[in-house]
């Protein structure tokens, strides 16, 4: 297949306005979706305690909300079509193609009770199953015999303006959905221009929303981190040691969530509320033990992180790891039987190690959390490239500086993640054990993009 002749096509020309169009009611619902989530966790878990008792939200809390949290979505995933969309605990997944018009309900509401009730993942995955089943909808409804391609193109421009934002940045989020599916060559290229021109048109709708609704712009910026250090024999030794670390850490925290799976899958409600139930009592401990509020604990990090890093200071290392280390607990189990994304999670957990290991000799704060956050999205993700930029964008300015340290530990990360056993029970990543009829994966996938292969667009066909 000829890309030029493909571009010059009318059909491509008629993807790339239709991916332009289709960007802003997409990036507007998914920046309702995110609004509504952040209003509800504020609410529940800050204003309605305050309101309630003179001294701020006690300790035990947020224990009932989690287990309404695992009873909702214990019940979304057992009773609604779709399976509350792909199970985090494989990973972030982005083919199969997108989610059926039907399966939409059952993923937006497992997502959203998951994440606005306190379990501990992000709003990215289902965000992109979202973005790209409302765009393949849109493509089927105009032109129910379009070809795979035209799906493909569609479904992968929606995903791009669902977490245009999300990210910090359009171009991190569109990284993320591309190395994440595996598209490289000609498929790169026809996939990634109306892709990126749905995100650039979700920042705007994103900036301009939050301008006008004063909502906020959910996207995960550190503001307050000490100035940018230049790279020492000390720092990038110290990063040898931490990518190892984290590697291991992210082998156990997935090594937990694949194998409470078979466990959720006899009793997907109940066990789903008694995780929640696990997951209130974490936080509970959290705030009884550090005097911090058990919200660090809890939700996808992505509000916390922010607040941490700017107060790293007033954190004990034995703090630091007791967030670390209740954050991981928490984690692996909301891999297990939750909806959500794993990316956040895994930011939040490096970070808040990064700032532990900074007391450590020549090591300093800056390239520690970027170190952190590098290492532990490459062990979750398994997807060194993302994870490089995805740490060195979330430094700001300080981010070119620290590069060469952030490279070496994910490149062990990575190395130490490959040699490392499968983890769970007697699983392959290569070929995941037959679902149960209790969780189902959605016939059509929830990724981003569904076609790995050869792209089929036919220029004469019209999408």
């Amino acid at each position: 297949m000829d890309p030029a002749a493909v571009i010059r096509s009318r059909a491509y020309l008629s993807a790339l306005v239709l991916a332009t169009l289709l960007g802003v009611p997409i990036s507007a619902i998914a920046y309702g979706f995110l609004a509504l989530v952040s209003k509800i966790q504020q609410y529940l878990f800050a204003d309605l305690p305050k309101d309630v008792f003179d001294g701020g939200a006690p300790a035990w809390w947020p224990v009932p909300f989690l287990v309404l949290c695992g009873l909702l979505t214990g019940l979304s995933i057992r009773h609604l079509p779709g399976n509350g969309g792909h199970s985090p605990a494989f990973g972030f997944a982005a083919g199969g193609g997108p989610p059926i018009d039907r399966e939409l309900p059952g993923i937006v509401l497992a997502s959203f009770t998951t994440l606005a009730l306190g379990a501990v993942l992000g709003p990215e995955a289902p965000l992109i199953a979202v973005g790209g089943g409302l765009a393949a909808l849109v493509v089927h409804q105009l032109k129910t015999d379009a070809p795979p391609m035209a799906v493909t193109i569609m479904a992968s421009a929606g995903s791009f303006a669902a977490i245009s934002t999300l990210l910090g940045s359009p171009l991190l989020g569109a990284f993320l959905i591309m190395e994440a599916a595996g598209i490289a060559g000609t498929t790169l290229i026809l996939v990634a221009l109306p892709g990126l021109l749905a995100a650039g048109v979700g920042t705007l709708v994103f900036v301009g929303l939050d301008s006008w609704t004063g909502l906020g712009d959910f996207s995960l910026a550190l503001t307050s981190l000490p100035p940018e250090v230049t790279p020492t024999p000390a720092t990038l030794a110290w990063a040898l040691p931490l990518g190892a670390a984290s590697a291991c850490l992210g082998w156990v925290i997935r090594w937990s969530g694949l194998s409470l799976r078979p466990v959720v899958h006899r009793s997907r409600v109940l066990v789903t509320s008694l995780l929640g139930l696990g997951i209130g009592l974490t936080a509970m401990v959290y705030q009884l033990l550090s005097n911090h509020s058990f919200k660090q604990v809890l939700f996808s990090g992505q509000s916390d992180l922010p607040d941490v890093v700017a107060h790293a200071t007033d954190y004990s290392v034995g703090a630091l790891l007791l967030l670390a280390g209740c954050k991981t607990l928490v984690y692996g189990l909301s891999l297990s039987a939750f909806r959500g994304g794993p990316v956040f999670p895994a930011i939040f957990i490096g970070a808040v190690l990064g700032i532990a290991a900074s007391g450590l000799p020549g090591m300093a704060m800056t390239p520690a959390i970027g170190i952190g956050i590098g290492a532990m999205c490459t062990a979750m993700l398994r997807l060194p490239l993302t994870s490089t930029l995805l740490a060195t964008l979330l430094l700001g300015a300080n981010g070119l500086s620290t590069t060469p340290e952030i490279v070496i530990a994910v490149a062990v990360a990575y190395v130490v993640s490959m040699l490392l056993p499968v983890p769970g029970p007697g699983r392959s990543e290569a070929a995941p054990a037959p679902p149960s009829e209790t969780d189902v994966q959605p016939s059509r996938g929830t990724g981003s993009v569904p076609d790995r292969g050869s792209p089929n667009l036919d220029p004469s066909r019209p999408i």
